[in-house]
């Protein structure tokens, strides 16, 4: 990403645990099923980069390159069930994603990032937004899914300002 500004500390620490991600720092209760251990979407927009985070432990947060966000959105049975469909559609898609280098830069301005972190590394693909969005890319589910959680995280959010 062009360095219009620099990341918030706490951004960048968030971001890095949840790619650093392995089975021994999930909650003892997860299942072991799977190769999933996380999923992100990161999307640059002019102001910061959003990343939207979920978790096999039900974990799900939705941060911002600039400092703000919101953590522990999971606790919400309709956050948590959303997170559930879309980690369960990112196993699905694994194949689609390709192995992603030891960095994962974050994205430019319009464009998204999808990052799957496995138990045998990390797996990525990047597309601008609007080619997601229009439904015609292999990974427009795993995006739709990905912002039925983001809703879910608004409403919820919104409940608690209201």
């Amino acid at each position: 990403m062009a360095d219009a500004y620099e990341p918030a500390e706490v951004y960048v620490g968030l971001r890095g645990q949840a790619l650093a991600l392995t089975r021994e720092l999930l909650d003892p209760k997860t299942p072991s099923e799977g190769p999933l251990l996380a999923l992100l979407m990161e999307t640059g927009y002019p102001e910061a980069v959003a990343t939207l985070v979920g978790l096999a432990d039900g974990t799900t947060s939705m941060y911002f390159s600039n400092g703000g966000g919101m953590i522990g959105a999971g606790q919400h049975e309709d956050v948590a069930a959303a997170t559930r469909r879309w980690l369960e559609l990112g196993a699905l898609a694994l194949d689609q994603l390709p192995e992603a280098p030891v960095e994962v830069h974050l994205p430019d301005e319009g464009m998204t990032q999808l990052v799957a972190v496995t138990e045998t590394g990390r797996r990525a693909a990047r597309a601008p937004e609007e080619e997601l969005g229009g439904g015609g890319h292999p990974l427009s589910p795993l995006f739709y899914a990905a912002h039925d959680v983001i809703t879910a995280i608004r409403l919820v959010d919104e409940g608690a300002a209201g």
